[in-house]
């Protein structure tokens, strides 16, 4: 019998939108563009200050 998939709640979603996952392309490729910078400079920040979408934002507002 498979496992079935765990439903996810608000506070888990909210927690996910906290963070940056420098590794997923298309999260560094919206960040990327909603901040107006290179997908290499989501990912150098990233890998800089930390996955925190606040911190990261915050440094590419420079």
């Amino acid at each position: 019998m498979a496992k079935k998939a765990k439903k996810q709640t608000a506070r888990g979603r909210k927690q996910d939108r906290a963070r940056v996952a420098g590794g997923q392309d298309y999260e560094v490729r919206y960040e990327a563009k909603k901040t107006r910078k290179s997908a290499g400079a989501v990912k150098k920040v990233v890998k800089k200050v930390g996955n925190s979408r606040k911190k990261v934002e915050k440094r590419l507002a420079r």
